[in-house]
């Protein structure tokens, strides 16, 4: 099963999963438009961190986000 660190916001349909490169199953996911644009002023504080500290390391511990549908 998938670990992915996800926030507890409204469903907007879709979400942004940033994987981990070294610990499979694991990432992040953070609501999103269909083309992947996450409202940063929709977020949390601590989430919003998350996002732009995700964002800084991709390629190196992150693969490139993918847009997804949410289940829920």
């Amino acid at each position: 099963m998938s670990t992915f660190c996800q926030d507890r916001h409204p469903s907007t349909g879709y979400e942004l999963r940033f994987a981990s490169l070294f610990n499979e199953g694991r990432g992040y996911a953070f609501p999103c438009d269909a083309g992947g644009q996450v409202d940063l002023d929709a977020l949390g504080e601590r989430l919003r961190l998350n996002y732009l500290y995700v964002r800084t390391l991709i390629g190196r511990d992150f693969a490139a986000p993918s847009v997804v549908r949410r289940l829920h």
